[in-house]
Protein backbone atom coordinates (compact mmCIF):
# COMPACT_ATOMS: atom_id res chain seq x y z
CA UNK A 1 0.00 0.00 0.00
CA UNK A 2 2.75 2.74 0.24
CA UNK A 3 5.63 3.18 -2.14
CA UNK A 4 7.74 5.33 -0.57
CA UNK A 5 11.00 5.06 -3.33
CA UNK A 6 8.20 6.71 -6.16
CA UNK A 7 6.97 9.31 -3.26
CA UNK A 8 3.45 7.38 -3.68
CA UNK A 9 0.94 5.96 -0.99
CA UNK A 10 -1.12 3.46 -1.83
CA UNK A 11 -1.61 -0.40 1.33
CA UNK A 12 -1.93 -1.63 3.19
CA UNK A 13 -1.63 -0.13 3.08
CA UNK A 14 -0.85 -0.95 1.95
CA UNK A 15 -3.30 -1.71 2.17
CA UNK A 16 -6.27 0.92 3.02
CA UNK A 17 -8.95 1.28 5.75
CA UNK A 18 -12.14 2.97 5.05
CA UNK A 19 -10.51 6.23 7.02
CA UNK A 20 -13.39 8.99 6.97
CA UNK A 21 -15.37 11.62 9.32
CA UNK A 22 -18.22 9.33 9.33
CA UNK A 23 -21.56 9.47 10.41
CA UNK A 24 -20.68 6.77 13.42
CA UNK A 25 -24.39 4.67 12.24
CA UNK A 26 -22.96 4.34 8.85
CA UNK A 27 -19.36 3.62 9.19
CA UNK A 28 -19.89 0.93 12.56
CA UNK A 29 -19.20 -2.92 11.99
CA UNK A 30 -20.11 -5.41 14.32
CA UNK A 31 -16.31 -6.74 15.61
CA UNK A 32 -15.56 -10.32 15.35
CA UNK A 33 -13.23 -12.27 17.78
CA UNK A 34 -10.49 -11.14 15.10
CA UNK A 35 -7.90 -13.02 13.36
CA UNK A 36 -10.18 -15.01 10.60
CA UNK A 37 -9.29 -15.99 6.98
CA UNK A 38 -9.06 -12.23 6.07
CA UNK A 39 -12.11 -12.12 4.06
CA UNK A 40 -15.08 -10.36 4.14
CA UNK A 41 -18.23 -12.06 4.66
CA UNK A 42 -20.88 -12.18 1.02
CA UNK A 43 -23.80 -10.51 2.64
CA UNK A 44 -25.06 -7.66 0.12
CA UNK A 45 -24.22 -4.11 1.14
CA UNK A 46 -26.42 -1.65 2.76
CA UNK A 47 -28.22 0.74 1.37
CA UNK A 48 -26.20 4.41 1.00
CA UNK A 49 -27.45 6.95 3.14
CA UNK A 50 -29.69 9.74 1.34
CA UNK A 51 -28.59 12.43 -0.64
CA UNK A 52 -28.01 15.50 1.06
CA UNK A 53 -28.41 18.56 -0.45
CA UNK A 54 -26.29 19.74 -3.24
CA UNK A 55 -25.46 16.02 -3.50
CA UNK A 56 -25.43 13.20 -6.95
CA UNK A 57 -24.22 9.55 -6.89
CA UNK A 58 -21.47 8.65 -9.77
CA UNK A 59 -20.93 4.88 -9.29
CA UNK A 60 -17.76 3.21 -11.70
CA UNK A 61 -17.16 -0.34 -12.10
CA UNK A 62 -13.32 -1.70 -12.82
CA UNK A 63 -14.71 -4.00 -15.10
CA UNK A 64 -17.68 -2.58 -16.84
CA UNK A 65 -16.07 -1.80 -20.48
CA UNK A 66 -13.98 -5.46 -20.31
CA UNK A 67 -15.19 -8.20 -22.25
CA UNK A 68 -17.85 -10.42 -19.96
CA UNK A 69 -17.77 -7.31 -17.29
CA UNK A 70 -15.21 -9.59 -15.19
CA UNK A 71 -11.53 -8.87 -14.43
CA UNK A 72 -10.22 -11.94 -13.28
CA UNK A 73 -7.10 -11.41 -11.16
CA UNK A 74 -3.86 -13.49 -11.91
CA UNK A 75 -1.09 -13.16 -8.93
CA UNK A 76 2.28 -12.54 -10.65
CA UNK A 77 6.12 -13.92 -9.62
CA UNK A 78 4.42 -17.05 -8.58
CA UNK A 79 2.75 -14.83 -5.39
CA UNK A 80 -0.69 -15.25 -4.40
CA UNK A 81 -1.41 -11.66 -4.33
CA UNK A 82 -2.46 -9.22 -6.98
CA UNK A 83 -2.53 -5.69 -7.31
CA UNK A 84 -4.18 -3.88 -9.93
CA UNK A 85 -5.04 -0.50 -10.75
CA UNK A 86 -8.10 0.44 -12.95
CA UNK A 87 -8.53 4.36 -14.45
CA UNK A 88 -12.13 5.38 -14.39
CA UNK A 89 -13.99 8.41 -15.50
CA UNK A 90 -16.99 9.60 -13.21
CA UNK A 91 -17.73 12.49 -15.27
CA UNK A 92 -16.68 15.47 -12.68
CA UNK A 93 -17.89 17.85 -15.32
CA UNK A 94 -16.91 21.01 -12.93
CA UNK A 95 -14.90 22.06 -9.94
CA UNK A 96 -16.89 19.56 -7.15
CA UNK A 97 -15.90 17.76 -3.51
CA UNK A 98 -16.68 14.42 -3.17
CA UNK A 99 -18.05 13.52 0.46
CA UNK A 100 -18.66 9.81 0.50
CA UNK A 101 -17.47 6.69 -0.71
CA UNK A 102 -19.04 3.54 -0.67
CA UNK A 103 -17.35 0.18 -2.08
CA UNK A 104 -19.39 -2.82 -3.66
CA UNK A 105 -17.03 -5.53 -3.78
CA UNK A 106 -18.41 -8.10 -6.23
CA UNK A 107 -16.29 -11.18 -5.03
CA UNK A 108 -15.25 -10.45 -1.28
CA UNK A 109 -13.72 -14.20 -1.62
CA UNK A 110 -10.57 -12.74 -3.29
CA UNK A 111 -10.78 -8.70 -2.31
CA UNK A 112 -8.55 -8.27 0.48
CA UNK A 113 -8.34 -3.95 -0.30
CA UNK A 114 -8.98 -1.16 -2.48
CA UNK A 115 -7.93 2.38 -2.59
CA UNK A 116 -9.40 4.89 -5.04
CA UNK A 117 -7.14 7.82 -5.88
CA UNK A 118 -8.33 11.09 -7.23
CA UNK A 119 -6.51 11.61 -10.82
CA UNK A 120 -6.11 15.30 -11.24
CA UNK A 121 -6.80 16.47 -15.17
CA UNK A 122 -2.95 17.12 -15.54
CA UNK A 123 -2.08 13.20 -14.46
CA UNK A 124 -4.98 11.54 -16.59
CA UNK A 125 -2.61 11.13 -20.14
CA UNK A 126 -0.44 9.86 -17.21
CA UNK A 127 -2.76 7.18 -16.30
CA UNK A 128 -3.73 6.31 -19.59
CA UNK A 129 -0.58 5.59 -20.81
CA UNK A 130 0.06 3.25 -17.90
CA UNK A 131 -3.01 1.23 -18.84
CA UNK A 132 -1.78 1.19 -22.77
CA UNK A 133 1.57 0.02 -21.77
CA UNK A 134 -0.12 -3.47 -19.64
CA UNK A 135 -1.12 -5.75 -21.78
CA UNK A 136 -3.67 -7.16 -19.43
CA UNK A 137 -6.53 -5.02 -18.28
CA UNK A 138 -5.45 -1.84 -16.12
CA UNK A 139 -1.89 -2.05 -14.83
CA UNK A 140 0.05 -3.98 -12.06
CA UNK A 141 0.25 -1.24 -9.43
CA UNK A 142 1.96 -2.75 -6.34
CA UNK A 143 2.13 0.17 -3.80
CA UNK A 144 0.39 3.02 -5.42
CA UNK A 145 -0.62 3.26 -9.20
CA UNK A 146 2.72 5.57 -9.81
CA UNK A 147 0.98 8.43 -11.33
CA UNK A 148 3.83 11.97 -11.61
CA UNK A 149 3.19 13.50 -8.19
CA UNK A 150 2.98 17.48 -7.45
CA UNK A 151 4.75 16.24 -3.30
CA UNK A 152 8.22 17.62 -3.27
CA UNK A 153 9.44 14.98 -1.23
CA UNK A 154 8.53 11.39 -0.15
CA UNK A 155 6.86 12.63 3.74
CA UNK A 156 4.81 15.54 1.55
CA UNK A 157 3.10 12.84 -0.52
CA UNK A 158 2.56 10.71 2.90
CA UNK A 159 0.95 13.88 4.61
CA UNK A 160 -1.69 14.66 1.94
CA UNK A 161 -1.66 11.32 0.07
CA UNK A 162 -4.58 11.30 -3.15
CA UNK A 163 -7.14 9.04 -1.59
CA UNK A 164 -10.53 9.66 -1.77
CA UNK A 165 -11.31 6.48 0.15
CA UNK A 166 -10.32 3.17 1.40
CA UNK A 167 -12.36 0.25 1.74
CA UNK A 168 -10.83 -3.28 3.56
CA UNK A 169 -13.17 -5.38 5.15
CA UNK A 170 -15.75 -4.20 8.13
CA UNK A 171 -15.83 -0.97 6.00
CA UNK A 172 -18.76 0.74 5.47
CA UNK A 173 -20.09 3.15 3.51
CA UNK A 174 -17.68 6.32 4.03
CA UNK A 175 -19.99 9.22 4.66
CA UNK A 176 -18.02 12.43 5.39
CA UNK A 177 -19.76 14.70 8.01
CA UNK A 178 -21.41 17.51 6.29
CA UNK A 179 -18.98 20.26 6.38
CA UNK A 180 -16.28 18.74 4.38
CA UNK A 181 -14.89 17.01 1.67
CA UNK A 182 -12.44 15.79 -0.59
CA UNK A 183 -11.73 18.88 -3.75
CA UNK A 184 -11.64 17.10 -7.35
CA UNK A 185 -10.93 19.14 -10.24
CA UNK A 186 -13.00 19.13 -13.35
CA UNK A 187 -11.99 17.13 -16.20
CA UNK A 188 -10.37 14.71 -13.20
CA UNK A 189 -10.41 10.92 -13.38
CA UNK A 190 -10.14 8.08 -10.32
CA UNK A 191 -7.88 5.01 -10.29
CA UNK A 192 -9.67 2.24 -8.32
CA UNK A 193 -6.36 0.03 -6.94
CA UNK A 194 -7.37 -3.44 -6.30
CA UNK A 195 -5.82 -5.75 -4.36
CA UNK A 196 -6.54 -9.46 -4.09
CA UNK A 197 -5.52 -12.27 -2.45
CA UNK A 198 -5.98 -15.35 -4.49
CA UNK A 199 -5.43 -18.14 -2.02
CA UNK A 200 -9.34 -18.90 -1.36
CA UNK A 201 -9.81 -18.81 -4.98
CA UNK A 202 -8.04 -18.78 -9.00
CA UNK A 203 -9.27 -18.13 -12.17
CA UNK A 204 -13.33 -17.66 -13.16
CA UNK A 205 -13.92 -18.51 -9.27
CA UNK A 206 -11.93 -15.30 -8.68
CA UNK A 207 -13.68 -13.10 -11.27
CA UNK A 208 -15.31 -9.86 -9.65
CA UNK A 209 -16.37 -6.40 -10.84
CA UNK A 210 -16.39 -4.14 -8.11
CA UNK A 211 -17.81 -0.98 -8.24
CA UNK A 212 -17.37 2.36 -6.45
CA UNK A 213 -20.25 4.72 -5.54
CA UNK A 214 -18.71 7.93 -5.03
CA UNK A 215 -21.17 10.98 -3.28
CA UNK A 216 -20.70 14.36 -5.67
CA UNK A 217 -21.69 17.37 -3.88
CA UNK A 218 -21.64 20.92 -5.83
CA UNK A 219 -21.61 22.80 -2.47
CA UNK A 220 -18.77 25.85 -2.63
CA UNK A 221 -18.53 26.13 1.33
CA UNK A 222 -16.89 22.75 2.22
CA UNK A 223 -13.83 22.77 3.54
CA UNK A 224 -11.06 20.32 1.68
CA UNK A 225 -10.53 17.27 4.00
CA UNK A 226 -7.41 14.91 3.06
CA UNK A 227 -5.30 12.04 3.75
CA UNK A 228 -2.18 11.47 6.01
CA UNK A 229 -0.51 8.40 6.42
CA UNK A 230 1.53 6.85 9.20
CA UNK A 231 3.44 4.31 8.08
CA UNK A 232 5.94 1.60 10.65
CA UNK A 233 8.40 -0.58 9.69
CA UNK A 234 7.70 -4.26 10.50
CA UNK A 235 10.16 -6.56 12.07
CA UNK A 236 8.95 -9.60 13.23
CA UNK A 237 11.26 -12.74 13.65
CA UNK A 238 10.07 -16.05 13.55
CA UNK A 239 8.17 -16.76 16.71
CA UNK A 240 9.95 -20.11 19.15
CA UNK A 241 9.77 -23.39 17.33
CA UNK A 242 9.57 -22.02 13.94
CA UNK A 243 12.55 -22.86 11.07
CA UNK A 244 13.45 -22.70 7.44
CA UNK A 245 15.25 -20.93 5.40
CA UNK A 246 12.73 -17.70 5.14
CA UNK A 247 13.28 -17.07 9.23
CA UNK A 248 16.87 -15.38 8.39
CA UNK A 249 16.29 -11.72 7.07
CA UNK A 250 18.15 -11.14 4.20
CA UNK A 251 16.44 -14.52 2.45
CA UNK A 252 12.87 -13.48 3.27
CA UNK A 253 13.68 -9.47 2.09
CA UNK A 254 14.65 -11.04 -1.38
CA UNK A 255 11.33 -13.17 -0.74
CA UNK A 256 9.61 -10.17 -0.67
CA UNK A 257 11.33 -8.37 -3.58
CA UNK A 258 10.83 -11.63 -5.88
CA UNK A 259 7.44 -11.36 -5.50
CA UNK A 260 6.70 -7.34 -5.63
CA UNK A 261 9.73 -6.12 -7.61
CA UNK A 262 12.74 -3.92 -6.45
CA UNK A 263 10.53 -1.02 -5.22
CA UNK A 264 9.79 -3.38 -2.16
CA UNK A 265 13.53 -2.89 -1.22
CA UNK A 266 13.39 0.60 -0.87
CA UNK A 267 10.38 0.81 0.95
CA UNK A 268 11.58 -1.77 3.89
CA UNK A 269 14.25 0.30 3.87
CA UNK A 270 12.77 3.75 3.12
CA UNK A 271 10.43 3.21 6.49
CA UNK A 272 13.35 3.08 8.35
CA UNK A 273 14.92 6.01 7.04
CA UNK A 274 11.72 7.88 7.72
CA UNK A 275 11.45 6.76 11.61
CA UNK A 276 14.62 7.73 12.57
CA UNK A 277 16.37 4.35 12.03
CA UNK A 278 19.37 2.26 10.19
CA UNK A 279 18.09 0.21 7.33
CA UNK A 280 21.28 -1.81 7.65
CA UNK A 281 20.81 -2.28 11.46
CA UNK A 282 16.98 -2.60 11.96
CA UNK A 283 15.97 -3.75 15.32
CA UNK A 284 13.93 -6.75 15.20
CA UNK A 285 10.82 -7.50 17.68
CA UNK A 286 7.20 -7.48 17.86
CA UNK A 287 6.57 -3.74 18.10
CA UNK A 288 7.49 -1.10 16.13
CA UNK A 289 7.03 2.56 16.05
CA UNK A 290 7.56 5.65 14.23
CA UNK A 291 7.38 8.88 15.03
CA UNK A 292 6.15 11.98 12.57
CA UNK A 293 6.48 15.91 13.44
CA UNK A 294 3.37 18.06 12.21
CA UNK A 295 4.28 20.55 10.17
CA UNK A 296 1.05 22.48 9.74
CA UNK A 297 -1.68 22.93 11.67
CA UNK A 298 -4.04 19.82 11.38
CA UNK A 299 -7.32 19.30 12.52
CA UNK A 300 -7.64 15.50 12.85
CA UNK A 301 -11.04 14.31 11.98
CA UNK A 302 -11.07 10.77 12.26
CA UNK A 303 -9.12 7.81 12.35
CA UNK A 304 -8.05 4.12 11.07
CA UNK A 305 -5.44 1.45 10.95
CA UNK A 306 -4.23 -0.91 8.94
CA UNK A 307 -2.41 -4.10 9.31
CA UNK A 308 -2.80 -7.64 8.33
CA UNK A 309 -3.15 -11.51 10.13
CA UNK A 310 -0.39 -11.48 12.30
CA UNK A 311 -1.71 -7.68 14.24
CA UNK A 312 -2.33 -7.73 17.86
CA UNK A 313 -2.42 -3.97 18.61
CA UNK A 314 -2.15 -0.43 17.42
CA UNK A 315 -2.13 2.94 18.67
CA UNK A 316 -2.15 6.24 17.45
CA UNK A 317 -0.95 9.10 19.53
CA UNK A 318 -0.63 12.54 19.24
CA UNK A 319 2.81 14.51 21.31
CA UNK A 320 3.33 10.89 23.13
CA UNK A 321 5.28 11.27 26.05
CA UNK A 322 4.53 14.31 27.03
CA UNK A 323 2.19 16.25 29.38
CA UNK A 324 -0.22 16.96 25.92
CA UNK A 325 -0.50 13.51 24.87
CA UNK A 326 -3.86 12.47 23.49
CA UNK A 327 -4.70 9.32 22.43
CA UNK A 328 -6.50 9.45 19.02
CA UNK A 329 -6.62 5.84 18.02
CA UNK A 330 -6.55 2.81 20.38
CA UNK A 331 -7.30 -0.75 19.06
CA UNK A 332 -6.13 -3.38 21.93
CA UNK A 333 -7.16 -6.12 19.68
CA UNK A 334 -6.80 -6.09 16.64
CA UNK A 335 -9.67 -7.95 14.52
CA UNK A 336 -8.83 -7.93 10.19
CA UNK A 337 -12.33 -8.36 9.46
CA UNK A 338 -13.49 -4.68 11.25
CA UNK A 339 -11.07 -2.01 9.42
CA UNK A 340 -13.53 0.71 9.54
CA UNK A 341 -12.84 3.86 10.56
CA UNK A 342 -13.05 5.34 14.31
CA UNK A 343 -14.65 9.17 13.65
CA UNK A 344 -13.46 11.72 16.57
CA UNK A 345 -16.20 13.03 18.15
CA UNK A 346 -13.84 15.68 19.98
CA UNK A 347 -11.31 16.51 16.66
CA UNK A 348 -7.24 16.64 17.60
CA UNK A 349 -6.16 19.81 16.94
CA UNK A 350 -2.58 20.14 16.21
CA UNK A 351 0.20 22.86 15.83
CA UNK A 352 3.48 22.96 13.78
CA UNK A 353 6.34 20.75 16.17
CA UNK A 354 3.60 18.53 17.58
CA UNK A 355 3.82 15.04 16.83
CA UNK A 356 2.63 11.82 15.82
CA UNK A 357 3.14 8.39 16.82
CA UNK A 358 1.57 5.05 14.98
CA UNK A 359 2.05 1.43 17.16
CA UNK A 360 2.17 -1.76 16.14
CA UNK A 361 2.21 -5.40 17.92
CA UNK A 362 2.19 -8.61 16.00
CA UNK A 363 2.64 -12.16 16.71
CA UNK A 364 4.50 -14.58 14.86
CA UNK A 365 3.01 -17.31 16.77
CA UNK A 366 -0.49 -16.62 15.33
CA UNK A 367 1.10 -18.72 12.19
CA UNK A 368 0.74 -21.48 14.22
CA UNK A 369 -2.75 -21.14 14.86
CA UNK A 370 -4.70 -19.48 12.00
CA UNK A 371 -6.14 -21.64 9.35
CA UNK A 372 -5.33 -19.05 6.70
CA UNK A 373 -1.58 -19.45 6.96
CA UNK A 374 -1.34 -22.97 7.69
CA UNK A 375 0.57 -23.38 4.20
CA UNK A 376 2.50 -21.09 4.50
CA UNK A 377 6.37 -21.21 5.33
CA UNK A 378 7.73 -19.97 8.59
CA UNK A 379 9.53 -16.32 7.89
CA UNK A 380 11.09 -13.39 9.31
CA UNK A 381 8.46 -11.30 8.25
CA UNK A 382 9.07 -7.47 7.21
CA UNK A 383 6.75 -4.97 5.61
CA UNK A 384 4.85 -6.22 2.29
CA UNK A 385 2.10 -6.05 -0.21
CA UNK A 386 0.75 -9.64 0.39
CA UNK A 387 -1.82 -10.47 2.96
CA UNK A 388 0.70 -13.19 4.49
CA UNK A 389 3.49 -10.57 4.99
CA UNK A 390 2.63 -7.17 7.04
CA UNK A 391 1.92 -3.89 7.65
CA UNK A 392 1.69 -1.25 10.07
CA UNK A 393 -0.72 1.85 8.74
CA UNK A 394 -1.68 4.74 10.89
CA UNK A 395 -4.99 6.72 8.36
CA UNK A 396 -6.05 9.69 9.92
CA UNK A 397 -8.42 12.19 7.88
CA UNK A 398 -7.44 15.88 8.91
CA UNK A 399 -8.73 19.24 8.00
CA UNK A 400 -6.46 22.56 8.04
Amino acid sequence: MLLLGACAAGHDGSHGAAASPTDPAASSATPSDGHTDGHASSSPPPSPAPLRAGESFAEVGIADDLPGGVYIPEAPAGGTDDYRCFLADPGFARDSFVTGVQFLPENPAVVHHSIVFRVDPGQVAAAQAKDAEDPRPGWECFGGPGLPSDARSAVAGLDAAPWLAGWAPGGRENLFADDIGVPVAAGGQVVVQMHYNLRAAQGEAAADNTHVRLRVSSRTDLEPVRTTLLPAPVELPCASGQTGRLCERGTAVSDVVQRFGATALRTVGGLHLLCGGDPFKPVAGPTQSCTRIVQTPTTVRAAAGHMHLLGRTITIEANAGTPRARTILDIPVWDFDDQSARPLTDPVRLKRGDTLTVTCTHDAALRDQLPALQDVEDRYVVWGEGTTDEMCLGILLVTG
